[in-house]
């Protein structure tokens, strides 16, 4: 049985778990992640060193696996927007949304006619190489595709409402740590400029019918999140995980071995 897209999932409040990759594009990482529960990954080009040709190879891992991936890309720059989709990717999340009309220009790049002006390359990885007609081929890309806007501004947080409704948002994604060194208080996650910030944003994805997901360290975190409104949850990043559990069973089986 077939996995639920990207696209599905958004327009539900269900939980759906994920995993941040940055480190480990391995060809066994979609079959890892996939037989550990995840619903979704999260694949970071902005802070890994990524590039386009690992983002390609990457998908093709996760599309064997049958599990659906964002991407983030590192800008808002039409040329790598454009790239990834070429590539195959399903969800795209763009760092840094500020305003509504920073989302029209996204929209346009990673959309075909008539939703934006995406320029048109058919039978390559996005389709999985297959023939069909024109018409077809820019419904179903259309259709397929979901755009993450990662709210991590102050300027975004002004604008959330705004940006919630434009046209072509899927999820608003909180990036907190950027937030709150925009928000001029950096780590302080219990500051009430902070919480007030994310208030704002639970209130506008709830308000607009819209998904919200982030990032959590640890499982508790997710749950409370969920609590809260956020129905992506993404559990941990892969360099994180790793060095956790790792330090923690070489601690331990140092100290008994004293």
């Amino acid at each position: 049985m077939a996995a639920e897209g990207l696209k599905a999932m958004t327009g539900h409040r269900k939980v759906k778990l994920g995993h941040l990759v940055a480190e480990f594009a391995t060809p066994g990482i979609g079959h890892i992640l996939k037989s550990a529960g995840c619903d979704f990954v999260f694949f970071d080009m902005e802070h890994s060193g990524f590039g386009i040709e690992t983002v390609k190879s990457a998908i093709r891992y996760f599309e064997a696996a049958d599990l659906p991936a964002m991407v983030r890309v590192p800008s808002h720059d039409s040329h790598f927007i454009a790239q990834a989709m070429d590539m195959g990717v399903e969800g795209l999340i763009v760092p840094m949304v500020g305003n509504p009309e920073q989302v029209r220009k996204i929209v346009s790049a990673m959309k075909y006619h008539p939703a934006g002006g995406r320029g048109v390359a058919l039978q390559i990885a996005h389709d999985r190489y297959r023939p069909g007609s024109v018409a077809d081929k820019f419904s179903a890309a259309n259709d397929r595709t979901v755009f993450i806007a990662l709210i991590e501004t102050a300027e975004g947080v002004e604008n959330i409402d705004a940006i919630a409704t434009a046209e072509g948002v899927d999820c608003l994604w909180v990036g907190h740590f950027d937030l709150s060194v925009s928000l001029g208080i950096p780590g302080e996650f219990g500051h009430p400029t902070f919480t007030a910030a994310m208030d704002k944003i639970i209130a506008a994805a709830r308000t607009h019918g819209k998904s919200l997901g982030r990032l959590v360290p640890n499982t508790q975190q997710g749950i409370d999140f969920y609590g809260q409104g956020f129905d992506f949850i993404c559990y941990q990043g892969d360099i994180w995980l790793l060095h956790e559990a790792l330090a923690d069973g070489v601690a331990k089986i140092r100290a008994g071995c004293k």
